[in-house]
């Protein structure tokens, strides 16, 4: 049990380190290569892109090789595309990009799939619990030693982004043996349920799920670069990106406990989007105030994340149907989210400034709080061939 948390850890460790140290490097990436605001916009949004394309290929390659292996090739996979991204050539800059976001949608989707057929259903609250926090607090650092390292090691930032392939080798050592232990007998099930392409329940919990990604993304990709416009030197901005989502992992771990009772969620979206709203507002009107913006968008995100997850399984009547409803989530939350980053780097290069971008973003959070109130009602998707009618919870979902 103890190599298996080790390896938990591991894997989630490297579920969003690798991309949430690139924000910090930035304007050493746009100096040193001469890309556009919208070019680098466009490095941000590709991870999310691929997260769209990749998650839906997940199923199939698990029920082949099984869960675990195919958890370990993409281990394998994200060290190769690492040490690609760090090659010279703005080529292999996206290209590595690309790679490493697909491995890493592998990830996502595998591992709470192996958690669920590995540890003892009274564990799986506090295995789960732990994987985030690791997710959390790794992504957190990768952000605040990025420019550090860049600054120190040989070959500036490229062996900053390339040094995370690291982890990446050490969670596939400790991986491994579960290998030789499971093979395609412990892939996880197919999803019988049809996915609820019909439901408007089931498009408020999707586009909630990809505007809080939206807002997520878009400040990991943006926060240093705005706040170093403002005179921020660049490591005191990849700290201040730390800040936003050490807070958001706070917010996060304590939410499930303060609301664990809390049936409808619609008050708790709806104020978590209005405090990240704010923090987008204050940054735009008194950027010398980041800390205080950075605050508010950990504080209101974090708890934004965890409602967005848990809306895909409340919001669900059985197991198969909540796989769909991630399902469809997660392919429309990308999408939604995608068009953050790029969107804001377009929008910054056009106006030659951030108050026009961040007031964007406070319209998208506000948007996002009103179908988070639709999202959070206490109700039951019906079964995809009863669409589009929802019930309420206690009554026959079927």
């Amino acid at each position: 049990m103890v190599w298996l948390l080790a390896g938990v850890v591991l894997v989630a460790a490297n579920l969003r380190a690798a991309l949430t140290g690139v924000g910090p490097l930035l304007p050493g990436i746009e100096a040193s290569t001469g890309l556009s605001g919208t070019w680098t916009g466009l490095l941000g949004t590709l991870p999310l892109l691929t997260f769209a394309a990749t998650s839906p290929l997940v199923g199939r390659t698990a029920h082949r090789y099984g869960a675990p292996r195919s958890l370990a090739i993409a281990l394998a996979v994200l060290a190769a595309g690492l040490l690609v991204r760090s090659l010279p050539g703005v080529i292999f800059l996206f290209a590595g990009t690309v790679v490493v976001a697909a491995a890493i949608a592998y990830g996502n989707v595998l591992l709470p799939s192996v958690i669920k057929s590995t540890v003892p259903e009274d564990r799986i609250g506090q295995v789960t619990g732990l994987y985030v926090t690791a997710m959390g607090l790794l992504a957190a650092i990768s952000s605040g030693v990025s420019v550090p390292m860049a600054d120190h090691l040989t070959g500036g930032w490229r062996t900053a982004l390339g040094v995370w392939a690291v982890l990446a080798v050490l969670a596939f050592g400790v991986w491994l043996p579960r290998c030789r232990r499971t093979g395609p007998a412990g892939a996880a099930p197919a999803v019988r349920e049809r996915i609820p392409w019909r439901s408007p329940l089931a498009w408020q919990v999707s586009v909630f799920m990809g505007l809080q990604s939206l807002g997520f993304y878009t400040t990991i990709a943006w926060l240093p670069s705005i706040v170093h416009d403002h005179g921020v030197g660049e490591a005191a901005a990849g700290w201040q990106l730390f800040l936003f989502q050490i807070v958001g992992l706070v917010s996060s771990s304590a939410l499930p406990v303060l609301a664990r009772r809390w049936r409808d969620q619609r008050l708790l979206a709806a104020a978590a989007s209005v405090i990240v709203a704010l923090g987008f507002v204050l940054l735009a009107v008194a950027p010398q105030l980041a800390v205080v913006s950075s605050v508010l968008t950990g504080l209101g995100g974090g708890a934004c994340l965890v409602l967005a997850l848990a809306f895909q399984g409340q919001r669900a009547a059985d197991a198969s149907q909540a796989a769909a409803l991630a399902s469809m989530a997660q392919s429309v939350g990308y999408l939604v989210a995608a068009v953050g980053p790029l969107l804001l780097g377009a929008l910054h290069d056009l106006t030659g400034g951030w108050t026009l971008p961040l007031l964007l973003l406070v319209v998208l959070t506000l948007a996002q709080g009103a179908v988070g109130a639709g999202a959070g009602r206490d109700l039951l998707l019906k079964s995809t061939s009863q669409l589009p009618t929802s019930v309420r919870i206690g009554d026959s979902p079927s």
